[in-house]
């Protein structure tokens, strides 16, 4: 048997590794380069980020700073708008699109949109199939006991379910941050297309995870294929 010295599938992961490396640097190139032009109207990540809640009659939801550059975030559980200091302090409009892309979670959160409240549900059952999937489907190999790597197989497809939930839940917070940008005129019409490019670059990165985690599940489902065969 092949495996673990020496693992042919990994050659189905090359796309995808090849994706993920773009869509890294593709996301910092944009942003760099967006954080150096300000907006017109002059008003910070932060500012926007209350302005968009208040406008959007959410009154509940804190926005702070975190240190973790490129780490901006919304947290439905302690419904709290977390923001990196490039955001919460520049009048950029790269600072203005990811805080209002975060702050439409948060309104996404308050409407009770219906993926982001699978992906919520999913959150604790997808880290322990994380954990557990490739230790599982390994020492089932490694044994010789093919229902382990059915287990592992099977812990992993709530990974993939997870990272394609999440397809849907971005793209709907990125349409709804150029929409309410536009509605309370905190981007004058010239500047949509910059905020969008940033946007645009952002969602590249959770494409190229769904992307990994499909194809790793592939790999899987090849890896228990050739095992069963044996």
């Amino acid at each position: 048997m092949f495996f673990p010295f020496f693992d042919p599938t990994f050659i189905i992961l090359i796309p995808a590794i090849i994706i993920s490396i773009y869509a890294q640097g593709k996301v910092q190139s944009t942003f760099n380069r967006y954080l150096r032009v300000p907006s017109a109207t002059g008003f910070t990540g932060a500012d926007v980020a209350r302005r968009l809640l208040r406008s959007s009659g959410i009154h509940d939801v804190e926005v702070e700073m975190i240190g973790q550059r490129l780490g901006d975030h919304y947290d439905p559980r302690n419904k709290k708008l977390r923001l990196s200091p490039e955001v919460y302090k520049s009048t950029s409009l790269a600072a203005i699109g990811v805080a209002a892309h975060e702050t439409g979670h948060a309104i996404q959160h308050d409407r009770g949109y219906f993926p982001l409240e699978v992906r919520s549900t999913l959150v604790p059952v997808t880290s322990i199939g994380s954990s557990l999937s490739f230790p599982l489907l390994f020492l089932g190999l490694i044994m010789g006991a093919p229902a382990l790597v059915k287990i592992g197989v099977l812990a992993f497809t709530l990974v993939v379910l997870f990272q394609l939930v999440t397809l849907p839940v971005e793209f709907n917070a990125s349409s709804r941050a150029i929409a309410v940008l536009q509605k309370e005129g905190l981007i004058a019409g010239q500047e949509v297309g910059a905020v969008r490019k940033v946007l645009t670059a952002a969602a590249l990165t959770y494409v190229a995870a769904a992307i990994t985690a499909v194809l790793n599940l592939v790999r899987l489902l090849v890896l228990a294929r050739l095992f069963g065969d044996e």
